[in-house]
C-alpha cells in the first residue's frame, strides 16, 4: 500500500509542479511541492523513505525544469533524510512547529541557488533572498503546514507513523 501511495505521489506531483503551478504562481513565485512532500514523507515514514522519495522526486522534477538532475536528486534526498532524522527525535509535532521548521529548511535550501548562480550586479544575493527565496519558503511552509494540519485533524497521525515507520 505504501509503495502505491509513493508511486501515485510521483506520477501525480511531477505534472502538477511542471504544468499547473506556473499558471497559478503568486507574485511569480511557485512553491516546491516536491520539497514539501519529501519533508512530510521523511517525518512520517522515516529516514529511508524520505531519502528514496527525495532522490526519485528530485530527479523526476528536474527533468521538467532547468535544474541539474544530480544536484536536485541529492538535495531533495538529503532533505528527506534529515526530515526523517528530525521526525525520529520529535515526540509531538504540532502544525505550528512544522511550519516553522519547513520555513527554516526551505529558506536554507533556497539559498543554495543564489550562491550557485552567478548573479548580475542588479540581481545580487539580497535581491534573490527578498524576491524569490523568502517568498518560496513562506509558500512551502504554508502548504506543508496546511497538508499536515489536514492529515492531523482528519486522520490519526500517530497511527500512520506507527504503521508506516519501519
Amino acid at each position: 500500500m505504501k509503495a502505491l501511495i509513493y508511486i501515485a505521489l510521483i506520477v501525480g506531483l511531477v505534472p502538477i509542479q511542471a504544468v499547473l503551478l506556473p499558471h497559478i504562481s503568486l507574485w511569480g513565485v511557485k512553491p516546491d511541492l516536491g520539497f514539501v512532500v519529501v519533508c512530510l514523507i521523511g517525518l512520517i515514514g522515516g529516514e529511508l523513505d524520505g531519502l528514496l522519495m527525495g532522490l526519485v522526486l528530485g530527479w523526476a522534477m528536474s527533468l521538467f525544469s532547468a535544474q541539474d538532475p544530480f544536484s536536485a536528486a541529492m538535495m531533495k534526498g538529503a532533505v528527506g533524510f534529515m526530515a526523517g532524522l528530525a521526525g525520529r527525535q520529535v515526540v509531538y509535532l504540532s502544525p505550528i512547529v512544522l511550519v516553522m521548521g519547513l520555513l527554516l529548511v526551505s529558506f536554507l535550501v533556497g539559498l543554495v541557488t543564489p550562491f550557485a548562480l552567478k548573479l548580475s550586479v542588479e540581481q545580487d544575493l539580497w535581491w534573490a533572498v527578498w524576491t524569490v527565496v523568502l517568498p518560496q519558503a513562506c509558500l512551502d511552509a504554508v502548504i506543508g503546514g496546511a497538508v499536515y494540519w489536514l492529515m492531523w485533524s482528519r486522520l490519526n497521525i500517530e497511527q500512520w507513523v506507527s504503521e508506516y515507520r519501519v
